[in-house]
């Protein structure tokens, strides 16, 4: 059986859509374009110092001069490298300790003001003690990025689980559904939204923590790089 063709109305709405997001697109492109051109500009009419702020075409003969040299795939690799494992190990973690800790609503009650203090700790300050416990290498820098990443996941895909409502739960328990039932085909799929949110935030939060990592301790990756040019007071690396 052949579906109906769409109205006219409805095509009108399509493409009235279709123009709103390009009209968006534009004006995103646009803006970012208008700002590294006014950045370029005011570098070369001499409004801003260059060796303060630099300017887009020092940053790109920057970039030209690191993927000559062979060094810019190995910072930008080794970075994405930490990034994708303490990103991986954070979610999985993160996401079978909420698992547990909706299981037992005892345990959650008990961790749940660790948990809160856990994610207000301002993680660098483990920095000198993960280089003690794992030695000044990748393996304090992931550790790093999964600590991040992990108390944002537990918290994030816990309170989605919560916001399950009970009336579902309720009814599959009196169907004679068992808990893990109820957790396999009513919680985590209706989960998924809060669950790809937490990825989403846990992908930045791991960044944030292997940028910070290498800021400490590395001998390759972005951080390293940064503190670098900083140090040299070369800023057209630091940009």
């Amino acid at each position: 059986m052949t579906e109906p063709a769409p109205s006219l109305q409805r095509l009108a709405y399509l493409r009235a859509r279709k123009r709103r997001k390009t009209a968006i697109r534009a004006a995103q492109l646009s803006l970012l374009a208008a700002f590294i051109a006014l950045w370029e500009l005011s570098a070369r009419m001499g409004w801003i110092d260059v060796f303060i702020v630099s300017s887009p075409s020092r940053v790109l003969a920057t970039l030209g001069s690191l993927y000559r040299s062979g060094d810019l795939w190995l910072h930008v690799g080794t970075s994405c490298f930490e990034t994708v494992v303490g990103f991986t190990l954070g979610t999985a973690l993160g996401t079978l300790v909420a698992v547990g800790l909706w299981w037992s609503d005892f345990a959650a009650r008990i961790l749940d003001p660790y948990l809160v203090v856990l994610n207000a700790l301002p993680k660098i300050a483990l920095g000198p003690i993960l280089i003690v416990w794992f030695g000044a290498g990748m393996k304090s820098i992931i550790v790093m990025g999964l600590l991040i990443s992990l108390v944002v996941t537990i918290m994030t895909v816990l309170a989605g689980f919560n916001a399950i409502t009970d009336e579902k739960q309720l009814l599959m328990r009196t169907l004679g559904a068992s808990k893990l039932q109820i957790l396999t085909m009513a919680v985590l799929p209706a989960s998924v939204p809060t669950i790809m949110s937490a990825l989403k935030i846990s992908v930045g939060m791991s960044w944030v923590g292997v940028i910070v990592g290498e800021y400490l301790v590395s001998k390759a990756g972005l951080g390293y790089l940064i503190v670098y040019g900083g140090q040299v007071f070369n800023l057209d690396l630091v940009m």
